[in-house]
């Protein structure tokens, strides 16, 4: 990976690749609209050369990742293997993760290990309520087993998500499986396992925070909303207990890294816990840099 640590003003560790550029999606065509009208977005998702070159011009680099929820939604996945080739084009920028459903079992094992040793992968990420389970489910424990082994992080969606919101029955999607006090049961099986909570977890926002401060390997990362609409608890903890724990994260394309930087500019959070949470904490959450 030939990332400029020194040059760069920020990483953005929530990031997703929503088309493979032919013509597929991410998402059923429904849930993407519904998403793309939850979050006010205007335009088609980027490629992955558009969003390299996107991040280039803010001297920013970006995790990259897409959700496979083959067996809950029914819908064919982007190809790990071609995000992952895309990254290491511009691997100046893009921080490839893999996403693997993990009702797929054994083949969810094999496959996180290749993608690791074999397409240069540097974590994974997860979305509860999407993929339909619950995270301290044991049947999953073998892939978390074999993600903590490779010695890369696991992203989670927590709390409420824009992705089947307004639709009936939301989608079908269940709010009920991102609550982050399921991950505390993760963290305290998988002590070397560098869990990384994603958004603002409304309703959970309390729940979040004692896990993240308990566990010494659980991260929240900042992404889906505007930091206008943070909660205060979650920016007390952020100038304070938390410092080292809180990571930048946006949600692009649903959320532009230029609306979330401006709005973070009028936050209360002091001048030394800053660079933190846009840059240095994500450095060491995603071990870009050797111990």
């Amino acid at each position: 990976m030939s990332l400029d640590l020194d040059n760069l003003v920020a990483i953005d560790v929530h990031t997703h690749a929503e088309t493979d550029g032919c013509g597929h999606y991410s998402l059923p065509d429904e849930l993407r609209a519904g998403a793309d009208k939850y979050f006010g977005a205007e335009s088609g998702p980027p490629s992955l050369d558009d969003m390299a070159d996107y991040y280039r011009q803010r001297r920013m680099a970006a995790v990259v990742f897409t959700v496979d929820a083959e067996s809950a939604l029914g819908h064919r996945r982007l190809s790990n293997d071609d995000i992952a080739a895309a990254a290491a084009e511009h691997d100046d920028v893009l921080i490839p993760f893999g996403s693997i459903d993990p009702a797929k079992g054994k083949v969810a094992v094999r496959e996180a290990r290749r993608l690791v040793t074999e397409h240069g992968v540097r974590g994974f990420k997860f979305h509860p309520s999407l993929q339909a389970f619950w995270p301290n489910d044991r049947a999953v424990y073998p892939l978390y087993e074999t993600i903590s082994e490779l010695g890369v992080p696991a992203l989670f969606h927590s709390g409420q998500t824009g992705i089947g919101s307004g639709l009936p029955g939301g989608g079908g999607i269940r709010l009920k499986y991102s609550n982050p006090m399921l991950l505390d049961d993760v963290a305290v099986d998988f002590p070397d396992l560098t869990i990384i909570i994603a958004h603002p977890s409304f309703p959970w926002q309390d729940e979040a925070l004692a896990v993240a401060t308990h566990k010494p390997k659980v991260y929240i990362d900042l992404s889906g909303w505007s930091p206008k609409y943070f909660p205060p608890q979650l920016i007390k903890y952020a100038n304070s207990l938390l410092r080292r724990k809180v990571l930048f994260g946006s949600d692009f394309p649903l959320i532009a890294p230029d609306r979330w930087m401006k709005d973070f500019d009028q936050l209360d959070i002091k001048d030394e816990i800053r660079p933190l949470i846009l840059r240095e904490n994500a450095i060491t959450a995603l071990g870009l840099t050797v111990p």
